[in-house]
């Protein structure tokens, strides 16, 4: 199963949150109260979030977070490499080695490389506020012909 993290999952949340008001700073525990996140995992994200810069913290008794950039410029896959890493179903995509004892004999090696490249193509034109606002469904999304065909 393709599956995301759970952080990447809570910072999805709290992008969300943080793109839908109007305070100039937000500050981890007002966060999490208003996400129902606990203020550990709230603090955690924001750091990660950070250190990606996606967000900003502002030290002080006036500090707390705020976003970089408009959450419509914030996409998918920026979310998921910050927590997740590179975007790779198999240890071989992209021309990866070393990552399985099979790859000098694998009749499929380097066949992934069209998904990765499809799924991080997906998760790059979708952007948080999409998928905050609900407007990144299947009728909104541009859908390459080689997989329309299938649906």
């Amino acid at each position: 199963m393709l599956k995301l993290s759970r952080l990447t999952d809570y910072a999805v949340v709290v992008l969300s949150r943080m793109g839908r008001t109007d305070a100039p700073l937000l500050s981890a525990p007002g966060i999490a109260a208003r996400t129902g996140l606990a203020e550990p995992t709230v603090a955690k994200v924001l750091k990660i979030l950070a250190q990606s810069d996606i967000v900003e913290g502002l030290r002080g008794a006036r500090g707390g977070y705020r976003l970089t950039r408009p959450l419509s410029e914030i996409t998918l896959a920026e979310v998921v490499v910050a927590f997740d890493g590179p975007i790779a179903l198999t240890a071989c995509v992209d021309g990866g080695m070393g990552g399985c004892e099979s790859e000098h004999l694998c009749p499929v090696r380097g066949r992934w490389d069209p998904v990765n490249h499809a799924i991080r193509a997906a998760l790059a034109g979708i952007s948080v506020a999409e998928l905050a606002r609900g407007g990144c469904g299947a009728s909104s999304m541009t859908i390459p012909d080689h997989f329309a065909a299938a649906e």
